[in-house]
């Protein structure tokens, strides 16, 4: 039997939920946790201890199943609809994980669901499920398969968000190595948008913000053909 969570501590009525995307071999993809002995799906997430603020929740939450700290993490939407969570489906992953809960535990009831979207380095992740789920994986944003609940529409929304403000904000370096050609940041920025972008445009819009600094040369053949490398210095 599973170490069953507790209400106590927790803020009633209030979950967090993440949609943390990673990068890596031209994919975009989102971490999804597998529920114990079943084929559900769910985006990672968990509650608020009474001793914490939102966002210390929200971090905690993302290096749990991370291993990661000082992760870029926005909020972006309150899912609040009532008809929002299937109980049955609640009380059929509990039991399959081996705890039998009723209808007056906490996690039956009604839950306003805060969602964060977290931006991070794919190669510095470890992915790990927590005490419900059996697994803790990537999936290729495009490939990804009906989720519990609203978690679909979170995924939705968060990709929406990210998009909105990939130029805004200049959020997308967070999802690349400290360094990278300028080849790997269009293929990034062409993922994200689901959409080809003329190079030399590309290439001229970044440098004309000022916000990378270009090193040495990336020496993977004859010198006259490596890519320079850059790094993200900010604003």
């Amino acid at each position: 039997m599973s170490t069953l969570i507790s209400s106590v501590d927790y803020l009633p009525g209030i979950s967090i939920d993440c949609v943390i995307f990673g990068f890596h071999d031209n994919q975009l993809k989102i971490l999804l946790l597998n529920f114990k002995s079943t084929d559900w799906l769910a985006v990672p997430g968990g509650f608020i201890k009474e001793s914490e603020n939102l966002e210390e929740a929200a971090q905690r939450i993302l290096e749990e199943r991370t291993g990661l700290t000082n992760i870029y993490l926005e909020q972006f939407h309150v899912f609040g609809d009532r008809n929002r969570r299937d109980n049955e489906v609640m009380k059929s992953a509990m039991a399959a994980g081996g705890n039998i809960i009723g209808p007056d535990h906490f996690l039956m009831r009604r839950f306003i669901s805060i969602g964060f979207y977290a931006l991070i380095d794919f190669t510095k992740a470890t992915p790990t499920p927590d005490v419900h789920s059996d697994t803790c994986e990537w999936y290729d944003i495009k490939e990804i398969p009906t989720l519990v609940y609203d978690h679909s529409l979170m995924v939705t929304k968060a990709l929406e968000t990210l998009r909105f403000f990939l130029d805004e904000k200049l959020i997308g370096f967070n999802l690349l190595p400290e360094v990278f050609t300028m080849n790997d940041l269009q293929n990034l920025y062409e993922t994200i948008l689901d959409k080809k972008l003329l190079r030399t445009n590309f290439q001229r819009k970044m440098l004309s913000l000022g916000i990378l600094e270009r090193l040495d040369k990336k020496m993977t053949g004859a010198a006259n053909k490596a890519p320079y490398l850059y790094r993200f210095t900010g604003k």
